[in-house]
């Protein structure tokens, strides 16, 4: 059975600078990762025992074609894409297009470190939003994902316990899914109702990680659905937050959205 696990989550931010110095000033340990090869951005990583990281990205210059182009015209920070790591992403797309399901890709991309090493993957891009894109290495993965000390984060976090995808249409989105992830990885998957909170949602498994699909149920119209359609209705399809694992002993926090420049992350104990 082919694994697909999470590889990282995209923060997009206007200020790179300033971000990182608020997600240091919230216990993160944060490491500039460089100018990606079209010189459009540039980004900053914060990485995790478990392997996956969060990447700070911002804008160097207008690239109107680029994936994230209209939410940096909009001015939107916060959550944008994540991406898995496959074995190869020419494998993956082959089998998800043998599913019906039609990624486009491999895609060549790469960026240079600061201390001039340059990186190379390949990407595979999605045909709907509520997806992740897949990203492989080229060069070793510990060049683009550092290993050590780089990992430990005075605020104790240790990886991403879950995240949360809105999705319009639940239904439709994990048919999505189980093309992408195949039979065995989605089996058992399927929608259920939250008891009293208008929403639906459906759990896969991307190894350590759970992802959380919701959606808003028709006719509902208390506060949890209302603000799924909201979300929707201004971004569409996309993250809606993560919930990172800590071994830190006290209780669950949601970190200022002001620091983490829009994107909702609550940190959890262990």
């Amino acid at each position: 059975m082919m694994t697909l696990t999470l590889d990282h989550l995209v923060i997009l931010v206007g200020d790179l600078e300033r971000t990182i110095v608020d997600y240091e000033a919230l216990g993160f340990n944060v490491q500039r990762g460089g100018t990606h090869a079209d010189g459009a951005t540039h980004n900053a990583l914060i990485g995790f025992a478990d392997g996956s990281y969060l990447e700070l990205i911002a804008f160097r210059k207008p690239a109107p074609t680029h994936r994230w182009a209209a939410a940096n015209a909009r001015g939107i920070e916060g959550f944008v894409d994540f991406a898995l790591l496959p074995p190869t992403v020419g494998t993956v797309v082959d089998a998800a297009r043998r599913r019906g399901l039609d990624y486009a890709g491999p895609l060549e991309g790469g960026r240079v470190r600061p201390d001039g090493k340059r990186l190379n993957w390949q990407i595979g891009t999605p045909p709907t939003p509520d997806l992740p894109f897949l990203c492989g290495d080229i060069t070793p993965r510990a060049l683009r994902v550092r290993e050590g000390a780089v990992r430990v984060h005075a605020n104790g976090v240790l990886g991403v316990a879950t995240i949360t995808v809105a999705v319009a249409d639940l239904t439709a989105s994990l048919g999505r899914y189980r093309a992408l992830l195949g039979p065995e990885a989605t089996r058992g998957a399927a929608t259920r109702a939250l008891p009293g909170l208008g929403v639906r949602l459906a759990a896969l498994s991307l190894g350590a990680t759970v992802l959380l699909l919701v959606s808003p149920q028709e006719q509902a119209d208390d506060p949890a659905a209302c603000g799924l359609r909201h979300v929707l209705a201004d971004r569409g399809d996309g993250i809606l937050g993560i919930a990172l694992r800590s071994k830190a002993s006290a209780g669950a926090r949601a970190l200022p959205l002001r620091q983490t420049h829009g994107a909702r992350i609550e940190i959890d104990p262990t």
